[in-house]
């Protein structure tokens, strides 16, 4: 069963080694409804925090030439919102110092991220980030867009994702993997309000469009770095949307103590009640994986298939360029590295899940329609 909730994995990572040489982030994707226009949009709120053990009153930017050139590692706690596609494309940075008066990160489990206005825990956040276009071009170490966004959501996880042995407590104490993933609610409900750009929002999660919510910390980010999940999804056959259904699919190269293990996904599906899971930790299940991803004149797209000893899972998913970003972002060593890391909430395409039958044609448990698609992709600079 991989829907196990857990505070012990959602709390604050950065001890020990990844004090220095570590980062760690809460991730929400929330659907919202423009009260002026009644039209959808996607947002992100992302709370990240970088090697708390360099912390100084005033952030430390490893994007600035002078750390560059004396090799100063990044230690910052960054709040980074936005969203895609019509409307408006942005991804907003706003940063603190961790000795920063009323800064406090919660070591224990719930934990809870307060910096200024901007505030996180298991149940609620909030918060504001305002930058002008002057600030922006200015500060490209601030890796960020140009505009404001406000926020005030309540969260209520309903499905999680618990990956098991990977992110199991041994694993998570000896700091193992460079790069670790966990979902305590890649099915939440979300309530509140979103203004961006002085546009008002109602955070608008239903039954069949919810909102989604993980977290991933280590030493450096895995390249390939891969992420596909929407639960936004239409039967292809009947045209009913389905309720309470998401599929989740995560991973590229995943390294332990920077040796790469290979190319490999997690993913799984999960559609009344009912857990479908392709997870390579779980040996035992011969769980295997293969992806492809490719640039186009107008559009990306991903291919995935994920396999174990009873089920397939496909993935086909495209997006559009104009409704992506590339992902900004430095690493715990202040290395730029990934510069074209697409990124948006806004694809869409088919997933099938089958059963397998010997002697006969394999059976299709799901066929859908996915929108509001969750994606990444990106490669490490050569």
């Amino acid at each position: 069963m991989f829907n196990k909730y857990s505070e012990r994995k959602n709390k604050f990572m950065l001890n020990g080694r990844f004090a220095k040489k570590g980062y760690d982030w809460w991730w929400h994707t929330v659907p919202a409804v423009s009260e002026e226009t009644g039209k959808p949009k996607v947002f992100f709120v992302e709370y990240f925090v970088v090697n708390p053990g360099l912390g100084k009153k005033e952030p430390v930017f490893g994007q600035l030439p002078k750390n560059q050139k004396k090799k100063i590692r990044p230690s910052y706690i960054m709040v980074n919102v936005g969203s895609w596609g019509e409307g408006g494309t942005a991804q907003l940075h706003r940063f603190f110092g961790w000795k920063e008066k009323g800064v406090k990160v919660k070591k224990g489990a719930p934990f809870y991220v307060k910096a200024g206005d901007c505030y996180c825990d298991e149940k609620v956040m909030r918060g504001s980030v305002h930058i002008s276009a002057e600030d922006a071009a200015a500060h490209p170490e601030w890796m960020s867009d140009a505009g404001d966004m406000e926020w005030d959501i309540k969260i209520k996880p309903k499905v999680a994702w618990n990956v098991g042995f990977a992110t199991a407590a041994p694993m998570r104490a000896l700091k193992l993997l460079d790069m670790a993933w966990h979902s305590n609610g890649m099915l939440t409900k979300y309530t509140g309000t979103i203004t961006f750009n002085g546009e008002k929002f109602k955070v608008a999660t239903t039954d069949t469009s919810n909102g989604y919510q993980d977290k991933n910390w280590g030493r450096d980010f895995t390249s390939p770095w891969m992420w596909l999940s929407s639960s936004h999804l239409t039967d292809n056959k009947t045209g009913k949307q389905l309720k309470d259904t998401i599929f989740n699919i995560g991973g590229g190269r995943p390294s332990a103590m920077g040796i790469p293990v290979g190319r490999i996904l997690l993913g799984c599906f999960y559609k009344d009640g009912k857990e479908y899971e392709f997870n390579f930790s779980k040996v035992w299940t011969l769980a295997r994986s293969k992806y492809s991803f490719e640039e186009l004149d107008d559009k990306v797209v991903w291919h995935a298939r994920l396999s174990n000893r009873k089920y397939i899972m496909t993935a086909e998913i495209e997006c559009e360029k104009e409704n992506t970003t590339f992902w900004r972002l430095e690493n715990p060593k202040g290395q730029k590295r990934m510069n074209h890391l697409w990124n948006s909430g806004c694809a869409h395409g088919d997933v099938v899940l089958y059963k397998k039958r010997r002697f006969r044609k394999d059976k299709v448990l799901a066929d859908v329609h996915a929108v509001d698609v969750g994606v990444d992709y990106g490669e490490y600079d050569a």
